[in-house]
Formats: structure tokens, sequence, C-alpha cells
């Protein structure tokens, strides 16, 4: 496996023709133009004069992470961190003199997996973090609050789940508590019934605590368990696979889908449900708001056709607007741009049908890019806020 740096460049700038017409040809050109301000893009000539001034930048004080915060304008930027986080990189931040604002996500996921590698483990150090006897299943709930009510104190505006289906089946709660009695015994099983379950035990902790809860299905990871091997979980490569909505979201919904307390943004890479299942739901629940498409929808076509399948039924305003996900710093503006790029297109060609107004559509541009974002992010919202 190769490890020099500067070989990989090269390899890299030599293959700089096969991203041609994809998302990441757009945003790494954006990046070296726009973010770094290059001289060139890569190609196998440019690769050795490229990486030196890259290099050179990179060194510059107004390329160091925090410079550039302020020169993208970003008002917060959100962490994913596990549940059993000490956030102690968080406290550092907010006892620094700086001005940014850096806040935790609450993710749980490998703690509501009872058949999860080292979850037994995991449900310790949860007990022993908090100070609460998680032998019981009433006290590893109590854990959890507790929990949230940490990463809230830490400025956490949100909770993430990753769940592999998106069941959000209750069990009745002596099933759940035997189920995590017998996982904790070393007998996993009902794995998939208890993780739904806990999807809407999560939904009543939000109504009560205002998180918003994020949910994200219908994605199977480390499909490629040699790339897993060598490179570690969750970089095996993710694939969508279908994702149902319907059923599966109508035991958190008839619950919850109407309390003031609650926002549900949830993502898909299925888009054959926008339309058919998400737009629905979005214009019948006030609790639910339709988050921006990531992943392998994240591209000029896949922004577009979101806007065209959900905008009939569910109008703009049941969406959230742009937020990304990005794990590559320099790629936030790259990935604002392109989405905004995409929402304009599609607002003019409402006004060019004369399906809006000009002054409309400017208005929605602003509302999609900046206002709907962070009024979605905002926790303990007034009832039937939009």
């Amino acid at each position: 496996m190769e490890t020099d740096p500067r070989a990989i460049w090269r390899r890299f700038c030599e293959h700089w023709h096969v991203f041609r017409g994809t998302p990441t040809r757009f945003w790494l050109e954006y990046e070296l133009l726009e973010v770094l301000g290059v001289s060139g893009l890569p190609s196998a000539k440019t690769a050795d004069p490229l990486y030196d001034e890259i290099a050179a930048r990179l060194a510059e004080p107004g390329f160091r992470p925090r410079a550039l915060f302020e020169r993208f304008g970003i008002e917060v930027l959100a962490t994913t961190d596990p549940a059993i986080s000490p956030l102690a990189e968080h406290a550092r931040i907010r006892d620094d003199a700086w001005p940014g604002v850096v806040i935790p996500t609450f993710r749980p996921d490998s703690l509501l997996r009872l058949d999860a590698p080292g979850w037994r483990e995991e449900v310790a150090a949860l007990g022993e973090m908090t100070g609460v006897d998680t032998g019981s299943y009433a006290g590893f709930l109590d854990a959890l609050r507790a929990r949230r009510a940490a990463f809230a104190k830490a400025g956490a505006l949100a909770t993430d789940h990753g769940h592999a289906t998106a069941d959000t089946t209750p069990l009745p709660e002596a099933e759940a508590a035997r189920l995590y009695a017998d996982a904790l015994a070393g007998r996993p099983y009902g794995a998939d019934a208890f993780a739904g379950h806990m999807l809407h035990v999560m939904a009543g902790m939000s109504a009560e605590d205002g998180l918003v809860m994020q949910l994200h299905p219908g994605v199977l990871r480390d499909h490629d368990p040699a790339v897993r091997a060598a490179y570690g979980p969750d970089r095996g490569f993710d694939i969508p696979i279908a994702a149902e909505f319907t059923r599966s979201l109508r035991p958190l919904l008839e619950s919850y889908g109407r309390h003031p307390g609650l926002t549900l943004v949830v993502y898909t890479v299925d888009e054959t449900t926008y339309s058919r299942e998400l737009a629905p739901l979005a214009g019948v629940y006030p609790a639910l708001r339709l988050g921006a498409p990531w992943w392998y929808l994240d591209t000029p076509d896949g922004l577009r056709r979101y806007r065209e399948a959900v905008t009939d039924t569910a109008g703009f305003y049941n969406t959230t607007g742009f937020v990304d996900d990005t794990r590559a710093f320099l790629s936030i503006p790259a990935r604002h741009d392109l989405a905004r790029r995409a929402d304009a297109g599609h607002l003019a060609r409402l006004v060019a049908e004369h399906r809006l107004g000009l002054d409309e559509a400017i208005e929605t541009a602003v509302d999609l890019a900046y206002t709907l974002p962070k009024r979605t992010f905002t926790r303990s919202r007034p009832a039937g806020g939009q």
C-alpha cells in the first residue's frame, strides 16, 4: 500500500479525467481554484508543481482551520459524536476566546443495537460516565437522558440516527426490558425490533428536550469487506438500498407527529420515496421535515430531481433547506455553492413559467440557503412553527 503523500498525489493527478461529469470534480475544482487559489487543475504534468503550491498555501496563517471557518462565514458547525463521547474538545473550544461556534450532535446508534460489536462494554461505559446503573432497561433509558442533557448543555441542537431501516414500532415495556436483559447476559436477539423501538423512544425524548431528531436509513454500510478490513469500519463503501417510510414511521408519527416539541428530519438515498412517501408525509405531520439530498443524491441533477419530486406536495417550507454532511472541511463552501445553484435554477424555471413571481423566488432562495436551516435546527420551537 502506497504511503508516500507525493506519490499518492501524482497518481490522483494522473487519473483526474475519471472525475469528469461527477460532483466530486465540481467540489475539488472549487476547493483548488476558489478556496486554495492554485494556478491550475491536476494532470500528470502539473502534479508536482500543484503539490508544492498547495503545501505552501496550507502553511499560510490564512488557511488554518479557524481562519477558514471565519472566511467561509460559518455561523455554527456541528460535529457528530458517540453518546459516550466525553466532549472534551468541545469544552476546550468553548473555554477559548475564539468566537466560532462548534457544537456536538448526539449519535447513540451503537447503543441502540443489541448486536453491535462491544455493545455490553459501551453500556457499561455509559453507566460509569453518567453514574446511573445501566444494569436495567429503566436505568439504560435514564443514562441516555443524562447524556442527552450533557450534549444539550454543550450546545447540541440535534440527534443523529443512521439505522438500517426507518422502523419505529414500539415494544411493550416488558418485552423491551427482557431483550435488554438478555443482551446484557450475552444473548442478543431481537436486535432489529429493539432498534426500531428505541427510535420511537428517542422521538419521545426529543419531544421532551427539544433536540431535533435526524434519521437517515436505507444504507448498507461496509459493502466491500476487503476495504473495511484494510481501512476500518464505515470505510468499506455505503451502498443505497430500498427504504420504506409510510408504514415504518407511522407509529412514531401517530405518537409525536403533531407534538410541538418534536422536529423530525428525514434523509434518504432512495429517491423513489420522495414523491411517493416522504413528501406526502411531510404535508401531513407538522413535526416532519425533509432533509437535503446527501450521499449519491448530492449532485446537480440529484438536487434538481429532489426539488421537482417534493415541491408539488410538500412545498419548500416543509424542507430543511441545504445542510451538508461533509467530512472535508474545504468542501463546505463548494457543496453549498452547488446546492444554491441547483435551487436557483429550479426557482428560475418557476419564474420563467409564470408559476412564481421574481420577488417570491428571491425570497425563497434566501430561505432555502439560510432561513430554513437555521429555523429547523433550533430547539424548542413554538407549536406550529414553520
